[in-house]
């Protein structure tokens, strides 16, 4: 079976199923952190209390459940199909919070659904990602410019975040996330190229330490985002579309990916990327009232009182 039989038979449907798992991951994770003491940004005393969380520990066996199924895509797929895939986590987010909630579908929230589906289908049909024939760079010297652009935004982020109003704050600490999980996968899938070659291997490829520091930073700053207040819900948001956008720059500009590139296609995927933003944009606006509008959360084990409601 060719690359691209592999690509279609296994990388996407596992990136499908990851995409589920990180969403329902999200939600609960969602739910928790409102039930836990609220903490300063990058604080890893957030990650303490949450571990006491039961809702938070079941989270984080779809999290790992999703990252397997990320890797295992990721093996098989380019990295530039594989993430804009993920961005079906925040339809299976939409469906899991219309049944918890027990909201039936707004209209709108209908067309932020088929206009998700409809541009990623017509971005994945003009960019038809592909990996290179050649060997792929792997040196951190050769992503130095993408990796200062995207240090400096992390950075930005960050010093927005302990700047703004509370009322805002989700947004900077999403987007630090996305930028993370983005740099992240793109590790992942450069070392994937060196699984098959044991252990020994792989403890001397830098990207695993790097991955070692990135993915704990990653999710405490998810954990953050979650609980920045109102803002909450369209977190997921943020994440959900900066995470393939920093994933499409590292396959371009350093796996040595490609998609089409003819003045007409380019057009094509830009548009498909606006319009894959709006629709969920539009989606976070519109679930997040399911979210916001469910009871009151229970006091968690301990007599900790929830700071405020699950929503956005």
């Amino acid at each position: 079976m060719n690359g691209a039989a592999l690509a279609l038979a296994v990388g996407v449907p596992a990136a499908l199923l990851s995409a589920a798992s990180f969403a329902t991951s999200g939600f609960l994770q969602h739910r928790a952190t409102h039930e836990v003491p609220l903490r300063v940004a990058g604080s890893p005393r957030l990650l303490i209390d949450l571990l006491g969380h039961r809702l938070w520990r079941r989270s984080v066996g779809l999290a790992i459940l999703g990252f397997a199924l990320q890797v295992l895509a990721l093996r098989y797929a380019p990295l530039i199909l594989v993430q804009p895939l993920l961005v079906t986590g925040v339809l299976w987010f939409v469906v899991i919070s219309t049944l918890v909630h027990r909201h039936p579908p707004q209209r709108m929230l209908v067309c932020g659904v088929l206009l998700c589906l409809g541009s990623l289908s017509v971005f994945l049909l003009l960019a038809r990602p592909s990996r290179s024939s050649g060997p792929r760079p792997g040196s951190p010297w050769s992503a130095l410019p993408l990796a200062l652009g995207l240090g400096i935004a992390f950075v930005a982020c960050l010093v927005l975040a302990a700047t703004v109003g509370r009322r805002w704050r989700a947004l900077p600490l999403s987007l630090a996330t996305g930028v993370c999980y983005g740099v992240t996968a793109s590790l992942v899938r450069s070392l994937s190229d060196h699984f098959g070659e044991g252990l020994s291997a792989l403890v001397r490829q830098w990207q695993l330490y790097a991955l070692i520091v990135l993915g704990p930073v990653g999710v405490l700053l998810n954990q953050n985002s979650y609980q920045a207040g109102r803002l909450g819900a369209p977190a997921l948001t943020v994440i959900t579309v900066t995470d393939p956008l920093v994933s499409l720059a590292a396959g371009l500009v350093w796996l040595g990916e490609s998609i089409r590139t003819g003045t007409w296609y380019v057009v094509g995927e830009v548009c498909a990327l606006l319009a894959l933003t709006g629709g969920v944009l539009l989606l976070a606006r519109y679930a997040a009232p399911g979210v916001s509008t469910s009871p009151a959360a229970p006091t968690p084990p301990g007599g900790r009182g929830v700071h405020g409601r699950a929503g956005g």
